[in-house]
């Protein structure tokens, strides 16, 4: 006969697992779902104007690789939460950011200068960028392979460490 001690632990036992389940496939069924319509594969062109200095940003292909790709918007609190992420990130790392529904260029260069943002910003005033690539919600980040290929999508708020080891795992893939 099992003692009270052991029922109640394997009771304990069961209620975690059951929860941690239950999180699991919640935390995928929104996943999948904030994500059904994101690019995969080859990933789309990009091009358009650096508002940090005035250039024509036209392709991934003159970065180096292993690339995040960082859709963002000024009036997103998450976004706005991860940037400094970002930030050191593109330290070490090829980052080209899209602002999404954010205003002029001038809205945007100034959201850019009062926070410090040091990675590449296109403003995608008509959204058309954030549509070619499924964005639909904000923060979301691609990793893009050497060859051009979309590796991982990360939609939400998301750790550096995350984000570094998904471009390292990039390496093997």
């Amino acid at each position: 006969m099992l003692s009270k001690k052991k029922i109640s632990f394997v009771r304990i036992f069961k209620s975690i697992l059951i929860n941690g389940l239950i999180f699991v496939c919640v935390y995928f069924a929104v996943h999948t779902y904030q994500t059904r319509n994101v690019a995969i594969g080859v990933a789309p062109a990009l091009s358009g104007v650096l508002l940090l200095n005035g250039l024509h940003f036209s392709g991934l292909e003159q970065m180096e690789k292993p690339i995040i790709v960082h859709f963002w918007a000024t009036w997103c609190k998450v976004c706005q939460f991860e940037q400094e992420t970002i930030n050191r990130l593109s330290r070490d790392y090829s980052v080209v950011s899209i602002a999404s529904s954010s205003g002029s260029h001038q809205d945007v260069r100034q959201f850019i200068s009062d926070n410090d943002i040091e990675f590449l910003v296109i403003n995608d005033a008509s959204n058309s960028i954030t549509l070619d690539w499924g964005v639909a919600a904000f923060p979301t980040s691609f990793i893009v392979d050497e060859d051009g290929n979309i590796r991982f999508v990360e939609v939400g708020l998301t750790t550096e460490m995350g984000l570094r080891f998904r471009l390292w795992l990039t390496k093997f893939l």
